[in-house]
């Protein structure tokens, strides 16, 4: 009977745990979305690690939500193999996390280097791809930025360097000349690269708080299913 007692209060256990587990997948689905959606013109001119960023947290959501689902299967029917497989995959994502993280610290400056390489490649486009044109219109007006450190980078574009104007996007003023002659007082200062860095340092507090959340849901439900898995095979010797 305690034995009885015990295996239904570590199947409760680990049912919440995936539930939360599974929150936290939507969590980060939802982040990847978002991030996605923010950064969309901004991951167009940039390098493709910094646009892989958003795809890479909406793809850990989607393994975290399906892997929840697998734990509960195996923790309501008390399956040995699917609650040992749930571990498994826990664990591994757990290190797989870990790895990310550190890779990520690591090669920061690497990935700041590619995407000021990104958008220097696309500035000197600019005008021939249609695309990336209207990329970086609309990466300068919602950024409020112009260039890539600074307004004066588009004048080491040759079409612009010529007559000494900056694209129509840059100007912080609505008028037919704006972009002629550009200063601080008729264009955005600033340059795209340092806008984009502001984004992501104010908005990284929330990514590093869920991930830290799920770090320490995903030890607890590795305890919780190592607990049920040594129950289940208990029951099995018992009998």
């Amino acid at each position: 009977m305690a034995l009885e007692g015990g295996m239904k209060c570590v199947k409760f256990l680990v049912f919440i745990f995936n539930f939360i587990f599974w929150v936290c997948g939507v969590a980060l689905v939802a982040i990847g979305i978002y991030a996605q959606v923010a950064l969309n013109k901004a991951l167009v001119v940039g390098s493709a690690p910094a646009a892989s960023s958003p795809v890479a947290i909406l793809v850990v959501g989607i393994i975290i939500f399906f892997v929840s689902f697998f734990g509960c299967c195996g923790a309501w029917k008390e399956s040995y193999c699917m609650v040992t497989t749930f571990a498994v995959l826990l664990s591994i994502i757990f290190l797989v996390e870990i790895a990310a993280a550190i890779a990520g610290y690591v090669f920061k400056d690497k990935v700041r280097s590619k995407l000021e390489e990104g958008l220097w490649d696309t500035m000197r486009k600019y005008g021939e791809d249609q695309p990336l044109t209207e990329a970086v219109d609309k990466l300068q007006e919602d950024f409020h930025c112009c260039g890539a450190s600074n307004y004066t980078d588009w004048g080491t574009i040759e079409q612009f360097r010529a007559n000494d104007t900056v694209p129509r996007s840059c100007c912080r003023i609505n008028t037919t000349t704006c972009n002629v002659h550009p200063s601080p007082a008729t264009v955005y200062e600033k340059g795209c690269l340092p806008a984009m860095e502001a984004w992501m340092k104010k908005n990284i507090l929330i990514v590093a708080a869920v991930a830290l959340g799920i770090a320490f849901f995903e030890i607890l439900g590795i305890i919780f299913t190592c607990c049920l898995m040594k129950g289940i095979r208990s029951g099995y010797e018992v009998m």
